[in-house]
């Protein structure tokens, strides 16, 4: 068992880590808002601070540096409450200094107007070099985390011999080794940029340094949505009184998302040339493969939902879905990113879909898409199991509850409303990535305009809400409230499941197949890219 000493500096290197990630989502809201109100054509945005440097800080933010430091402090803590022994932090304290130093230099090129590339820096658009080492930094930093979990789950392999690995860390672990294998295409493409950006190289092949992009940026999604996975599965079920439906079910879900994440990248490459239509259908099926661990998910949770409602004597839907703790801020969090989920699966088919997909591709309908399935079962879980995580890390209660929980409100209110109003205004053609979106006046903008106010309505209710949930963090953490000290307790399987089969434990094996998998994926179209150079763009800066 660990010392009280131990816990107390296992808990710093996962504050360090979770209060990062609020700070990243609390200045990213900022641009964020900012930016809403921008593409209304009524407020505008001041010529110090131009459109296009608001949009990448607030992606850069959002969807890389939030997301990524809680993930790495919300697996860090699981690993270490679900492994306890004597251990060296210096890993985990590496990893932080490696992303925090990587961010800081990413986001000071952003800021002084030499990275405005937006968060999927697509070349031949072309940012400060230090741009790209900060982002390379940052995701060695992820490595050097990833790396602490699996000298753990080795560490527990080498002392229980025998003995099942437990879930959450074994979600944890599947998680890290996607990502692994995932983060080799943006270091790749890093490999390109970062010669190019310093002009040691003559030009850049635009199409090769997209398709490593996106052999990452899709997986990427799946890293978030594992992340919400791992509090779905694990810790929510302890907030009403269930268990785990199925260990087997689970393992096997992270191992669908392990094999399946990274070979669907190309289905965000559909308007590219250079790439043949057998490769980009192959993309689309695995993409709609990629749905079946959703599926199941969906399954199991509400199996558990249901298990635990027939407990207490509850049957039928509308009485399952009452009987749940919809006042508790944590299961109120991912209770309600769920219901996003729902909605943002169904466009994410639509997206899929090499038709339907030609339809809305540059269109804000991808950007309403976006938010709903980020800011929804990933970004609301996050923020819910934040206020169950931080009162166990500090040792403090958590402050003031009821605007946690009003924020958990807030934030699907305002999600729903940004998104609806995205999807509609892409189904009116309002496009994406633009600064000016009145288009003069004429008629066909003038449709979509009252859609981007509302869409801007509803990312100020998102702005308030995330201030809300820094506000409360932050309060916890100073507040002088002592409080008992708290178990992390994860949900377990019912006494009833069967048994997990050995062939689900063995998760190296199964990503020794993902790397295969991956591999057959791209081979052929990196072969068409090789066998046909492209034009050597010499790069541009038109900020």
């Amino acid at each position: 068992m660990a010392s009280d000493a131990q816990l107390r500096r296992e808990n710093r290197v996962v504050i360090a880590h979770v209060y990062t990630s609020t700070a990243a989502i609390a200045l990213g809201a900022v641009f964020g808002v900012f930016q809403g109100f921008a593409r209304t054509s009524v407020f505008g945005a001041p010529a110090w601070f131009d459109y296009y440097r608001i949009l990448t800080l607030h992606g850069v933010l959002m969807a890389l540096v939030f997301t990524t430091f809680f993930i790495t402090g919300l697996s860090l803590f699981v690993t270490y409450r679900s492994i306890p022994r004597a251990r060296s932090l210096t890993m985990g304290w590496f990893g932080w200094w490696l992303m925090v130093a990587g961010t800081a230099m990413a986001a000071v090129t952003i800021l002084m107007g030499d990275a405005t590339v937006l968060y999927t820096f697509y070349a031949p658009l072309k940012a400060s070099p230090w741009f790209y080492v900060g982002a390379t930094l940052l995701i060695l930093g992820t490595w050097v985390v990833a790396f602490e979990i699996f000298e753990n789950v080795a560490y527990f392999r080498r002392n229980n011999p025998g003995a099942v690995l437990p879930l959450v860390v074994f979600g944890a672990a599947a998680t890290f080794l996607m990502w692994l294998i995932a983060t080799l295409g943006v270091v790749a493409e890093m490999g390109l940029l970062i010669p190019w950006a310093f002009g040691w190289t003559k030009g850049i092949d635009v199409m090769l340094t997209r398709m490593f992009f996106w052999y990452f940026g899709h997986p990427l999604v799946y890293f978030w949505i594992m992340g919400a996975y791992l509090i779905w599965y694990n810790i929510i079920p302890t907030r009403y009184g269930g268990n785990t439906f199925s260990d087997a079910l689970t393992r096997l879900t992270f191992i669908m998302l392990l094999l399946l994440s990274t070979p669907v990248g190309i289905h965000h490459e559909f308007m590219e040339p250079g790439i043949s239509s057998g490769w980009k259908m192959l993309h689309t099926l695995t993409t709609y493969g990629v749905a079946i661990p959703s599926f199941i998910t969906a399954f199991a949770i509400f199996a558990s939902f249901e298990l635990a409602a027939l407990a207490r004597g509850k049957r039928g839907f509308i009485a399952t879905v009452a009987s749940l703790p919809w006042n508790d801020p944590v299961f109120s969090g991912a209770g309600l990113g769920m219901i996003l989920f729902i909605i943002g699966g169904f466009g994410g088919l639509v997206n899929a879909s090499y038709s339907m997909d030609t339809l809305v591709h540059n269109t804000i309908w991808i950007v309403g898409h976006f938010h709903v399935t980020v800011g929804g079962p990933v970004a609301l879980s996050f923020l819910g199991a934040a206020y169950w995580m931080i009162p166990r890390l500090t040792g403090r209660a958590l402050w003031k509850p009821e605007w946690a929980l009003f924020q958990t409100r807030l934030w699907f209110f305002g999600m729903l409303i940004m998104s609806f109003s995205m999807h509609f205004a892409g189904l009116l053609g309002a496009p994406r990535r633009t600064a000016e979106v009145g288009y003069m006046g004429a008629a066909a903008a003038q449709a979509w305009q009252p859609l981007m106010l509302l869409a801007a309505a509803g990312g100020f209710f998102l702005f308030a809400s995330i201030i809300t949930f820094a506000i409360v963090a932050i309060g916890t953490l100073v507040q002088n409230e002592k409080t008992e000290p708290m178990d992390a307790v994860f949900a377990t399987p019912a006494d009833a499941a069967a048994p997990t089969p050995g062939f689900l434990q063995h998760l190296y094996r199964w990503g020794a197949v993902a790397i295969v998998l991956a591999v057959l994926a791209y081979v052929g179209p990196l072969g068409e890219l090789l066998r046909h150079p492209g034009y050597l763009a010499p790069g541009m800066r038109t900020w």
